[in-house]
């Protein structure tokens, strides 16, 4: 069955970088998206990243624009988040989710996401 599994969170400074990873298995990783979402407690899930497919371009949220990159590894079917210059607002569950490329980013269905990892940011 198709599992995606977030790992590299942790408790960080303000100021410093994490690289989260999304490794997916049970599927043909070249033929999905793989975006990231980010969860604050008491609060719904909210876009962070994703790629456009064959390399057309990175979409992010405003709140991550110039701090986090999205890249994929197809080789090592896993999706990455390097985040740079983490703030304490940046303190949230992270989550990698997959959906068709026909599918709208951020909107559109997604079919499977991961469990998560959580990412603090002291001050």
């Amino acid at each position: 069955q198709v599992q995606l599994v977030e790992s590299g969170g942790g408790l960080v400074q303000a100021g410093s970088s994490l690289r989260l990873s999304c490794a997916a298995s049970g599927l043909i990783f070249s033929n999905y998206a793989f975006d990231w979402f980010r969860q604050f407690p008491g609060q719904d899930r909210e876009f962070v990243a994703a790629l456009i497919r064959n390399g057309a371009g990175t979409y992010y949220a405003d709140a991550v624009k110039g701090r986090f990159t999205i890249s994929r590894d197809n080789a090592k079917n896993t999706v990455y988040l390097q985040m740079n210059s983490l703030k304490a607002e940046d303190t949230a569950i992270y989550y990698c989710a997959l959906r068709l490329y026909s599918s709208a980013v951020e909107t559109g269905e997604y079919l499977y996401w991961g469990q998560g990892t959580q990412v603090t940011v002291s001050s």
